[in-house]
C-alpha cells in the first residue's frame, strides 16, 4: 500500500472553507480507490499560491524531507493547489523527487510519460497565467475605484468610516484623536507625550488597540487627512512575495484626487508636521562638530533636498576654510550644488532676520497675523471641547450600564476591570475638558499687542545686533524655520513663535534672496 500526505489550499478570491472540504472529500475518494494510505494532511486557508510563503505548505515539505516511513506521494486536488508559480513548482517537486516522492493531482491524472510531462507544464503555465491575469484585472478595478476616490479594501484610516457606496465619511470621535495627534505634534510634543494623552482619554487605533509610535508615524504621514484621496502609493510585492511599505511608486503612477476625502486636518498643519518629522531626524555629523555652526539642523540643499553639513578644510594658503556643504555631495558625489562659506551665509541670515522680523516696522503686521491665528485656535478649542463632552457622555452611559448590570446581580472580573478603565477615562476627560475650558477662556481674553512682541524680541534682538553667535544659536530655531541653499539663490523661512498659557502661535515669513547678496 502506497503512503501519502495531502496538501489542500484555498485563496481569498471567491473561495471559502467549504472549498477545503470538497478538496479533501475528492482526495479521500481517490486514495480509497487506489489503495493509498494517507498519513498526514496540511491545509493553508486564505493563502495565495503565487508565493511559497505558506506555513502549512512549508510544513508539508519539511515533513516529507524528514520522512523515513516511505511516503511516495503528495496528493492535491489540482496542480494549481500546489503552486501557480512555475519556478516554485519545479523547485519543490525536485526536492520531493530526491526523496522519491511525486506530486499527484486527483483531477489531472498524469503519469510519468513524456506526453504527461508536456501536459503538466501546460497546466502549470495556464495556472500561472490565470493568477497573473486575475491580479491584472483586480488592479484595473482598483484603479477605476481610485480615480473615483472610492475605498479599495482594507481598514479605513483612523478618523474615517466607509459608507455602503464605498465612500469615505468622517468618524467624529476618531477624527478628534487625529486632530489631537497633529495639534500636539506641531506644538513640539514627543510621540510618548501624545501616546500617553490618547491612552489617558480612552482613544484607540482603528483595530481597537492602544497607540504606539508606528501608528502615530503612519497617521502623521497620511496626506488623506488634508482631503486628498491617495491610492497606489507603495510598491507592489516583490519576487519574495513581500511588499515594501516604505518604498513609493513614481508620482505618475500614484493616484491623487484633490477633495476626494472629507478633510480633517488643514494643509498648513500637515505640511508643518512633515517638516518637523524631517527636522527630528538627527542632522548627520552634528555630534562631531567642534566649530560652531549657527544653522545646523535648519539648513538644506535646494537642489537635492539633502541636509547641509558644516565642513572645515584648509584652503590653498593653509588657512581654515569653514563652510556649509551638501551632505549628498560629500557622501555620494551626487549633488552639484557648491559649498557656501559659513560667515557669509550666517551673516546674510542674521541681516535678513533684523530687517524682516526684528524690525519695528514689521511688528504691526505680525501682531495682526498672530491675533488672527489666535482666533482660529480659539475656534478649534471650542470644537475639541464639544467632541470631548460628547465622548464623556458616552463614557458616562457605559458606566451607568455596567452599574445597572452589577445592581441586577451580574458581577465578574471583566465587568470590574472595564468599570475601572472607564472611571479612569472619565477622570482624564474631566481634566482635559477643564484644562481646555480654562485655556479657551484665556485665549479669548488675549490680544497680542505690539509692545508684547517688542518685549518678546528684545533679548534675542540684542544678541543678533551684537552678533553674539553662541547665544544666537540657543534661540535661532525659534525664529528661523529653514534655510534652503540653491545654486543661484538662497531661501530663508522665518518662524515667529509667540507663547502663552503653555501654548504657541506660529507665523511663517518666506524671504527669498539671491546668492549674490551673501557672497
Amino acid at each position: 500500500m502506497n503512503r501519502a500526505v495531502v496538501y489542500a489550499r484555498f485563496s481569498s478570491d471567491n473561495q471559502r472553507d467549504e472549498s477545503i472540504d470538497a478538496q479533501l472529500r475528492a482526495i479521500n475518494e481517490y486514495a480509497d480507490k487506489n489503495n493509498i494510505k494517507i498519513v498526514n494532511q496540511f491545509i493553508d486557508r486564505a493563502k495565495s499560491a503565487t508565493s511559497d510563503k505558506r506555513p502549512e505548505f512549508q510544513n508539508m515539505i519539511k515533513f516529507c524531507e524528514a520522512d523515513t516511513t516511505g511516503i511516495s506521494m503528495v496528493i492535491v486536488h489540482k496542480l494549481d493547489r500546489f503552486s501557480r508559480d512555475k519556478y516554485d513548482s519545479a523547485m519543490y517537486k525536485q526536492k520531493l523527487k530526491v526523496k522519491g516522492i511525486r506530486v499527484v493531482s486527483v483531477l489531472e491524472n498524469l503519469d510519468n510519460s513524456p506526453e504527461s510531462l508536456i501536459l503538466e507544464s501546460v497546466i502549470e503555465g495556464m495556472a500561472q497565467y490565470y493568477s497573473a491575469n486575475l491580479a491584472r484585472e483586480v488592479a484595473k478595478g482598483q484603479r477605476e475605484n481610485g480615480l473615483r476616490a472610492m475605498h479599495n479594501g482594507g481598514d479605513a484610516p483612523l478618523g474615517y468610516d466607509v459608507t455602503n457606496d464605498k465612500r469615505y465619511a468622517i468618524n467624529k470621535e476618531e477624527a478628534q484623536a487625529v486632530k489631537i495627534i497633529f495639534d500636539m505634534y506641531v506644538n513640539g510634543y514627543s510621540y510618548s507625550n501624545i501616546i500617553d494623552k490618547l491612552n489617558d482619554l480612552g482613544y484607540k487605533t482603528k483595530r481597537g488597540n492602544k497607540f504606539g509610535k508606528n501608528s502615530l508615524h503612519g497617521i502623521l504621514s497620511n496626506e488623506k487627512y488634508t482631503g486628498v484621496y491617495v491610492f497606489n502609493k507603495t510598491q507592489r510585492k516583490g519576487i519574495n512575495g513581500k511588499r515594501n511599505g516604505h518604498k513609493q511608486k513614481s508620482e505618475d503612477e500614484i493616484i491623487k484626487v484633490e477633495g476626494g476625502m472629507p478633510q480633517i486636518i488643514g494643509k498648513d498643519i500637515f505640511i508643518q508636521a512633515q517638516e518637523m518629522m524631517q527636522k527630528r531626524k538627527k542632522a548627520p555629523g552634528s555630534h562631531k562638530a567642534i566649530t560652531l555652526y549657527l544653522l545646523t539642523g535648519i539648513i538644506k540643499c535646494g537642489e537635492c533636498g539633502h541636509a547641509m553639513q558644516g565642513n572645515k578644510r584648509k584652503d590653498k594658503y593653509g588657512n581654515d576654510y569653514i563652510s556649509y556643504r551638501c551632505g549628498c555631495r560629500k557622501q555620494k558625489r551626487d549633488c552639484k550644488n557648491k559649498e557656501i562659506k559659513r560667515e557669509y551665509l550666517e551673516e546674510f541670515v542674521l541681516t535678513e532676520l533684523e530687517e524682516h522680523v526684528l524690525n519695528d516696522n514689521a511688528i504691526p503686521a505680525l501682531s495682526k497675523e498672530l491675533n488672527e491665528r489666535l482666533k482660529t485656535k480659539s475656534n478649534d478649542n471650542h470644537e475639541m471641547l464639544n467632541n470631548l463632552r460628547n465622548k464623556l457622555d458616552k463614557v458616562n452611559k457605559e458606566i451607568e450600564n455596567i452599574l445597572t448590570a452589577i445592581m441586577s446581580g451580574i458581577m465578574n472580573s471583566m465587568l470590574k476591570d472595564k468599570l475601572d478603565e472607564l472611571e479612569q477615562v472619565k477622570l482624564n476627560l474631566d481634566l482635559k475638558i477643564n484644562e481646555l475650558s480654562i485655556e479657551s477662556n484665556s485665549v479669548e481674553s488675549v490680544d497680542i499687542t505690539e509692545d508684547q512682541i517688542r518685549n518678546m524680541f528684545g533679548r534675542f534682538k540684542e544678541f543678533v545686533l551684537t552678533r553674539n553667535l553662541p547665544e544666537c544659536k540657543k534661540f535661532i530655531s525659534d525664529y528661523v524655520k529653514e534655510v534652503v541653499v540653491y545654486r543661484d539663490h538662497v531661501e530663508v523661512i522665518f518662524n515667529v513663535v509667540f507663547s502663552f498659557v503653555d501654548n504657541e502661535i506660529t507665523h511663517d515669513l518666506h524671504i527669498t534672496a539671491s546668492r549674490e547678496m551673501v557672497k
